[in-house]
């Protein structure tokens, strides 16, 4: 188990389920725009919204937009490490810096200070795109470097006395990341922020995603993620959430399995598929749905699903725990599903 850290109401770490980042893409300094985009972000799903915090008017805004939200805020540093402790000073519930590009020891302790004074964590976060010269003399450009880069940094701020740390070492390679997060969680204990940076937008972006922090998720790596995308932030959260009920992460929803298809199937299975999907949205109970498109598979291929059907030509299977309950006609298979469902699923 990892240590735990508290960003304002939410915990990283330690038993605390895997919380969901995004990043706003507003202008901080328009508190106003980004206040509505910590909206949408937080009504999508996301538990911690990050803002850059690239200048004086950006900090500035960090107290207004404090003052309107009660979703936990991290400031995004970059070189100035006046700006970190302006965000502290104003209202973040951690600053996300790379100690590396901050200036001095002297500078990095003065927003260890700050963050002490203030009780707030700080995330240690390193990228490829700003890896020292001399790890990457010693170890050439890859996931020894990356993990390096961050443990090092982590080392300074301990040095300081601060424990209260978050990782992150992330690139646009999906295999130097996971290696990368691999050799920091043998090496520390502190809860990692895990993502893939830059992965792009569409469909490639996702997979990048989805196989980078998959792939550590199922290891039980990572204690908070943000799926980066280019575009529209909430798209990011919706993501996350995807993931995480894919790898079993959240379970309190609906999950409908279906077969993908074939020269046996006999009903509509994704359309079907889809309409139980809307009629379930509101349900937050853990309950699995299988939709089978013949009988050949169907019964047993859903025999683990609380109800399905396995679809035949003019009447289909509903089956339940392994085993045929009734036979009915094509037409009323949604009918009965739901009536199973919203049985089961009363609270």
């Amino acid at each position: 188990m990892t240590k735990s850290v508290k960003v304002r109401n939410v915990y990283i770490g330690g038993e605390a389920p895997v919380s969901v980042q995004s990043m706003t893409n507003t202008k901080t300094s328009n508190a106003d725009e980004t206040l509505a985009q910590i909206s949408a972000l937080h009504n999508a799903g996301a538990d911690i919204v990050r803002l850059s915090v690239n200048d004086e008017a950006a900090a500035k805004a960090i107290s207004v937009i404090r003052s309107k939200t009660d979703v936990p805020l991290v400031a995004d540093i970059h070189f100035d490490y006046k700006l970190a402790i302006a965000a502290i000073e104003n209202g973040v519930d951690k600053v996300r810096i790379n100690p590396s590009n901050i200036g001095s020891e002297k500078a990095v302790r003065a927003v260890v200070d700050a963050a002490k004074a203030h009780s707030i964590p700080i995330r240690v976060g390193v990228n490829g795109g700003s890896l020292e010269k001399e790890l990457t003399n010693a170890y050439g450009y890859g996931a020894k470097a990356l993990a390096e880069s961050a443990l090092n940094n982590v080392k300074l701020l301990e040095k300081f006395g601060f424990y209260d740390i978050v990782i992150s070492a992330k690139c646009s390679s999906v295999q130097m990341n996971v290696e990368a997060y691999r050799l920091i969680r043998k090496a520390s204990d502190y809860p990692l922020h895990v993502g893939v940076t830059e992965a792009g937008g569409g469909e490639i972006a996702l997979a990048k995603s989805y196989a980078g922090i998959g792939a550590l998720l199922l290891d039980g790596i990572g204690e908070t993620i943000r799926v980066s995308l280019t575009g529209d932030p909430v798209n990011e959260v919706y993501a996350a959430d995807n993931l995480l009920k894919a790898i079993g992460k959240r379970k309190n929803f609906v999950n409908v399995i279906s077969c993908p298809t074939c020269a046996r199937t006999e009903i509509d299975v994704l359309s079907l598929s889809e309409r139980i999907k809307e009629l379930t949205k509101s349900i937050t109970k853990p309950y699995t749905v299988a939709v089978m498109g013949c009988v050949v598979n169907g019964v047993g291929e859903g025999a683990h699903a609380d109800v399905g059907v396995a679809g035949g030509k003019e009447k289909s299977a509903i089956i339940k725990g392994g085993k045929i309950l009734q036979i009915v006609p094509n037409e009323r298979i949604l009918d009965v599903l739901m009536r199973f469902i919203e049985e089961d699923c009363r609270d």
